[in-house]
């Protein structure tokens, strides 16, 4: 009965879509109740409302497709990638380096480890948006860099998010 476009839609909306939901909810309770325990209980039910329509929209910009070669499981901190051609697994603390390469197609992340080749995964690839939360987890990674990484319109690879260790090495210039 619904079209794939727009399930495909709904489903990569449908945290945002939650938080909407219980954020109207919330106001309601807040501003139509007659005072009271659920007057105050409906504005925290409302800011939670908010924090889920947050986190929705970085989810849902970060859901760039599927339908990509290979498949991604993240088990307690370690990503593993089966591709049609490829594989590997890389534990998160091993990680020295995150780039989006958008010249691919799809496009791809790359995870660089030390004394280790580079694990490349689509971006599509089935189960690839639990990469999210993996990636959340490095320390210092800028969310919204990463966002307008993957949705921009760039001609080159990027560095998303660099260990200390690998910055401090580096040579300067200025």
């Amino acid at each position: 009965m619904i079209r794939p476009e727009a399930r495909a839609a709904f489903a990569r909306w449908s945290e945002a879509m939650w938080g909407a939901a219980i954020l109207a909810l919330g106001l309601y309770w807040g501003f139509f109740t007659g005072g009271g325990l659920l007057h105050w209980l409906g504005f925290a039910v409302a800011i939670a409302g908010a924090l889920l329509v947050v986190a929705g929209i970085q989810r849902g910009r970060f859901r760039t497709g599927s339908g990509g070669p290979g498949i991604v499981q993240i088990v307690e901190g370690r990503i593993v990638y089966m591709g049609p051609l490829s594989g590997g697994v890389a534990d998160l603390d091993t990680l020295t380096r995150l780039v989006l390469d958008p010249t691919g197609k799809p496009a791809r992340w790359m995870l660089h480890r030390k004394d280790q080749p580079v694990l490349t995964i689509p971006v599509s690839a089935q189960g690839a948006e639990a990469l999210f939360d993996a990636f959340s987890a490095l320390p210092g990674l800028q969310t919204e860099r990463m966002l307008s990484a993957l949705n921009g319109a760039r001609a080159e690879a990027v560095t998303v998010w660099q260990s200390v260790s690998c910055k401090s090495t580096q040579l300067r210039l200025h």
